[in-house]
Order: C-alpha cells, then sequence, then structure tokens
C-alpha cells in the first residue's frame, strides 16, 4: 500500500483501477454500455476535471492569497517559482477538461443548443435547460478568465515571461481580482448545474 500512496502516480491510477472494477461490477448485474452509458462516462470526466478546477481555485482564494502576506521574505520564492508554476498548471488544464467534457455532455443528452441559448430556442418553456445554461455560460466565463486573463497575468506575475518589473504588482493584482471573479461566479454556476439536475 506504501508504494500505491508514496507515489501520486501509483496513487491516480489505483484510483482509476478501482473505478474500473465499479465498471466491471456495472456490467455483472446487466448494465450495457450503451449510448447512455458514454454520456455518464463524460458526466463523471465533467465532475472530476470540476473538482480539481474549483478545488485549486477555491485553493488559490482560501489558503495561497491570503497567506502570502503572513510568509517571510526569503520563503516566498519557494511559492511563486514551484508550488504556483504547478498549481496553475493543473488549474488550468481542469478548467479545459471540465467545459470540453460538459460540452459533449450537452450534445449527448440532446440539450447542447437549448442550454447554450438559455432556453430561447425552445420559448424559455424548459427550466431545466435555463439552468444548465446559466451554470454552461458562468463555466464558460470562468473558463475564459483562467485562459485569457489569470494565467498570462500570473506568468508576468510570477516571471514566467520576461516582462518588466514594474508591471509585476499590476499583473498579480489583475489575476487575483478575477480569481476572485472566479469564486465568486463558481458559487451561483455550482447552484445552477446541480438545481438542473436535482430540482427540474
Amino acid at each position: 500500500m506504501a508504494a500505491i500512496l508514496s507515489s501520486l502516480r501509483n496513487t491516480v491510477i489505483a484510483g482509476f483501477i478501482l473505478a474500473a472494477l465499479l465498471v466491471l461490477m456495472f456490467a455483472n448485474w446487466g448494465g450495457s454500455f450503451d449510448h447512455a452509458f458514454g454520456a455518464f462516462i463524460f458526466r463523471w470526466l465533467h465532475v472530476l476535471f470540476g473538482v480539481m478546477w474549483i478545488g485549486l481555485l477555491w485553493y488559490f482564494n482560501f489558503v495561497q492569497i491570503p497567506n502570502m502576506p503572513n510568509i517571510p521574505d526569503e520563503q516566498k520564492p519557494a511559492i511563486g517559482k514551484v508550488i504556483a508554476p504547478a498549481a496553475l498548471w493543473w488549474f488550468r488544464w481542469a478548467a479545459m477538461g471540465t467545459i470540453v467534457t460538459g460540452i459533449i455532455v450537452a450534445a449527448m443528452n440532446g440539450y447542447l443548443l437549448e442550454a447554450f441559448s438559455l432556453g430561447a430556442i425552445e420559448d424559455f418553456a424548459v427550466p431545466k435547460n435555463i439552468a444548465i445554461g446559466i451554470g454552461m455560460w458562468l463555466g464558460v466565463i470562468m473558463w475564459f478568465n483562467v485562459w485569457f486573463v489569470i494565467w498570462p497575468k500570473q506568468k508576468i506575475a510570477l516571471g514566467i515571461v520576461e516582462a518588466d518589473a514594474s508591471l509585476k504588482p499590476a499583473a498579480a493584482r489583475t489575476a487575483m481580482l478575477f480569481s476572485r471573479t472566479n469564486t465568486l461566479l463558481s458559487i451561483p454556476m455550482l447552484f445552477a448545474m446541480v438545481s438542473a439536475q436535482n430540482i427540474f
């Protein structure tokens, strides 16, 4: 067990093996690998990526940003040069995985256009599609912020790209404000997504 848990790679592989065992149990119980199962797999991946994305978003906003002033200056390079770049890599690709799998789920379940139009193409008659559409649009805004504002500004702030040192504080502040915006949007986004699956 120590060999599995001492390595992140082995831990993740073991997690997927356990998930595969659940698939075998599903098959043994008479489940079929049809369109619905495929849609379920993409929804599972959507949630998996989403947990990583929002988990890292909340790590940045609830843990890292508020505690940076408490870290002695000589220790800050460990965050800026090692921890933050690694976390931002997983953060932005988790955002990409969440968006891509979410679009696939919506397409496979036949509500992509209905959701993206916020129900307009069906005269706003299906509250579930309006709710999931609100969640999807909030997710798209958050994804855009990650890839086109937060990450480019963090590259400047962390010195990943060459930039004048005077630009770093403003870049860091912009990245923080858009990260806080995403934290704000994550709450109604999750409400809209979960409500579409449970109350409509």
